[in-house]
């Protein structure tokens, strides 16, 4: 009986060796060339699959050529159609899984031994025309140097970051000191990057900077010293196909990487695939061969002595490891299920969910509801498992998803990109503070959910979009009349208001604009995104951090000296006033100079000229003197001083005097105080800074969905 156990047992062991074997046997096989039959497959060391190749009858057609160069040794690729350009473009390497071309630009340095405020635009290989498009997915924006940095297509800024330079820093990484980087939303077959010096340091020595689109995974060799940086990068290209570009019989279907552009278009775009069994390059006829062992046999025959008893063996063999792997599945499913709910208990932990059960437990106000406590499957069972179909946008700090409650309640789901676990005791005490805010026109913290690596929010559903998309985007749907605009000021002045002065704790927002004010299904204003507000306590004046904000609304004197008061929020909101009585942006890029809003509004209104940039709409629906009465407003909340600023209720009291139609003495204190242009000085449009938190005008922000 032991003997025939072991038999059995040794030809198990053989069984899975031949199996083995023959999976090795598979990966074996020689790879067939990628190259069209009867083509030249290689310029150097790069192989160069089809649909490119180094002649006009081995490619797809002539935007795939690649001339190869044959002078230098070894031989170097270039792409054919881009010789003529000012910035060649070497290829590196072509991937026909992910559809992408490395390429090899040079960079442009700007030095500068001033201070003094300078710029410079550089644009890359333009792509427009062909079928390549510079990806979002696989690119980023860097700057090296210090200065402002931005990328912009057709005077859209989609991306910025800023760099400070510090001679004695020991970072080596892209941190935002002799460097910085930032993503961008959209792939683009053009682009312009503009840079902007600074003018922060007064150091003697030179200082160069260069910015450019590069590789996501490029870094820089050296960023902690003043450096000439000369040389080259890399930038991914996608190419995309056209079902009519490919030959019949191929198996090819739409990819499900759209190429999605900045006109909020999109461009289909064909991929092909070698079927089961086969492996080579799909997008030519017979391109993919057949994984064969054996091509030449013409017989293959199995000779078996005992042939019933090897087949009762194989049966019963069979079924042991059918069994073997059912118990190993279910015994995984169950040690799986048990580590999961451990590690959410772990996450729980971390996250102050204790903390967060103490406050609850000793809320005998009961102002925090319990039901504010999500878990991590009654979210994930909201969200679809956090489906990319329930993607609402993607913002600086995080990603947001559409949800449904069990009670069929639609919510918001914010699911942070990152947490700092030091800071993870003032994060529960901002969502106590936060989840206690209930004003009509602040977004409502529905609760959270502490049992995920990084804690997730739910918010109310807000429908309608920004206030940056009804100023900018303007159409026939919704009349955006003058009374509109001064209602939607007085409900955002209310709201910030309210936070300031009439909550348990004073809480500043840190982040006011447009953006970030969204809009109901009756068009009422609903501040949103406190990603980055913080609470205070009642007895202090003013909160220290690291400079956090968006570039054009962030207060001057917060950026000098880093502290944040209430007034720094109530200069955000002049700037959101200044928006809606002008309907420019808070930064243009039509224009090399004068690109601050804030800077143009307060020229104006120094100079009487308030009716240069008045939007014209606006003159001829409203009176003229409360016009200029909410025009003064807005003055007063960006003085340089902040301490001449007004209060948001103060703000509140004459924003609905106005809305009221009360006498002109009413808004008294808001008339032009002439003694203060003395001391006003026009804004740098650089005296701002980007942080990793931060988000610009184009983010996808995360309690908006439009409807189409």
């Amino acid at each position: 009986m032991l003997r025939k156990t072991c038999k059995m047992n040794l030809e198990f062991v053989c069984l899975l060796l031949l199996l083995s074997w023959l999976k090795v046997l598979d990966h074996s096989i020689a790879a067939t060339s990628l190259a069209k039959p009867g083509c030249e497959e290689r310029c150097g060391n790069l192989t160069i699959p089809y649909p490119f190749g180094l002649s006009a009858s081995c490619s797809l057609n002539s935007w795939y050529v690649i001339k190869c160069d044959r002078s230098s040794d070894p031989p170097k690729p270039f792409m054919n159609s881009f010789l003529q350009v000012e910035l060649q473009s070497e290829v590196i390497s072509v991937s026909i899984e992910n559809q992408t071309i490395t390429t090899s630009v040079s960079i442009v340095n700007f030095c500068n031994k001033s201070s003094e405020g300078s710029r410079i635009i550089t644009t890359g290989t333009d792509l427009s025309g062909s079928p390549f498009y510079y990806a979002k997915d696989r690119n980023k924006l860097m700057l090296v140097g210090c200065g402002n940095g931005l990328v912009t297509q057709k005077q859209n800024v989609l991306s910025g970051c800023t760099s400070i330079c510090s001679e004695g820093a020991t970072l080596t990484g892209c941190y935002g000191i002799n460097c910085c980087q930032s993503l961008f939303p959209f792939d683009l077959s053009s682009y312009k990057a503009n840079f902007t010096n600074s003018g922060i340091q007064q150091e003697a020595y030179p200082r160069c900077s260069a910015v450019f689109l590069v590789d996501q995974t490029w870094v820089p060799d050296e960023v902690a010293q003043p450096f000439v940086f000369l040389g080259y990068a890399p930038v991914v290209w996608l190419w995309t196909l056209q079902a009519k570009e490919l030959e019949a019989g191929l198996l090819c279907d739409k990819s499900e990487a759209v190429v999605k552009l900045e006109d909020g278009t999109s461009v289909a775009n064909w991929q092909c695939r070698c079927g089961n069994g086969t492996q080579g390059n799909p997008y030519f006829s017979n391109g993919c061969q057949a994984n064969q062992r054996c091509t030449n046999c013409t017989e293959i025959v199995i000779y078996m002595k005992q042939s019933p008893k090897i087949v009762l063996l194989s049966v019963c063999i069979s079924i042991g490891v059918l069994l073997l792997l059912l118990g190993s599945y279910l015994l995984y499913k169950t040690v799986k299920k048990r580590e999961n709910k451990r590690q959410r208990q772990r996450f729980f932990k971390r996250n102050g969910g204790l903390l967060l059960q103490q406050q609850l437990s000793s809320n005998n106000e009961g102002t925090i509801d319990k039901g504010k406590l999500f878990t991590a499957r009654e979210l994930e069972k909201a969200t679809d498992h956090f489906n990319e179909n329930r993607i609402l946008g993607r913002g600086g700090q995080g990603t947001v998803y559409k949800g449904m409650l069990p009670d069929g309640k639609i919510v918001a789901v914010k699911k942070s990109k990152l947490v700092d676990e030091n800071q993870l005791d003032q994060f529960i005490n901002e969502v106590a503070v936060l989840s206690q805010i209930n004003h009509r026109n602040v977004v409502k913290l529905l609760g959270c959910c502490l049992e995920t690596e990084v804690p997730l929010l739910v918010y109310e559903f807000i429908i309608n979009g920004t206030l940056y998309s009804l100023i900018h985007n303007e159409n026939n749907e919704f009349p955006f009349t003058w009374s509109t605009r001064l209602r939607i000021a007085t409900e955002v002045a209310g709201a910030l208001a309210y936070l300031h002065s009439a909550t348990s704790v004073p809480v500043y927002h840190r982040d006011i604009k447009s953006s970030n004010i969204l809009l109901d299904e009756k068009y009422r204003a609903k501040v949103s995104d406190f990603g980055t507000s913080r609470s205070i306590a009642i007895d202090q004046t003013h909160l220290t951090t690291g400079v956090q904000g968006t570039f054009g609304y962030l207060d001057p004197e917060y950026f000098q000296s880093s502290q944040y008061t209430e007034k720094s929020d109530v200069y955000s909101f002049g700037v959101v006033l200044a928006e809606l009585l002008t309907g420019k942006k808070a930064i243009s890029t039509t224009t090399n100079q004068d690109r601050s809003l804030a800077t143009n509004f307060l020229l104006a209104t120094e100079r009487n000229l308030l009716d240069t940039i008045i939007y014209a709409k606006i003159s001829q629906e409203g009176k003229r003197e409360d016009i200029m009465a909410a025009a003064n407003i807005a003055y007063r909340c960006m003085n340089l001083n902040g301490k001449k600023r007004p209060t948001m209720k103060e703000v509140t009291t004459a924003l609905e005097a106005i809305r009221s139609q009360m006498p002109a003495a009413a808004v008294t204190n808001f008339q032009l105080d002439k003694g203060d242009t003395a001391e006003r000085t026009v804004i740098s449009e650089v005296n701002y800074t980007w942080t990793n938190t931060s988000t610009t005008s184009s983010d996808v922000h995360p309690l908006l969905f439009e409807t189409s």
